[in-house]
């Protein structure tokens, strides 16, 4: 367990570090994923992101299981 949060404070530290450069990658505008937008309501539902994050998610905590 020490490990599991040692390495996501790593993570986190980065992504605040490099977040002006991780901001220009267009996760969440992704082709698939869904924007429903009018005047009075927007919907977003990123399908392919939240794909995408998962899969890298899982080979991540497959390589430090």
């Amino acid at each position: 367990m020490q490990k599991l949060f040692l390495i996501l404070g790593i993570v986190f530290l980065l992504v605040g570090l490099l977040f002006p450069i991780l901001k220009k990658i267009p996760f969440g505008r992704l082709p698939g994923d869904i924007f429903i937008e009018t005047e009075k309501f927007s919907f977003a539902f990123p399908v392919i992101t939240c794909l995408v994050l998962s899969v890298i998610a899982t080979v991540i905590f497959n390589i430090y299981k």
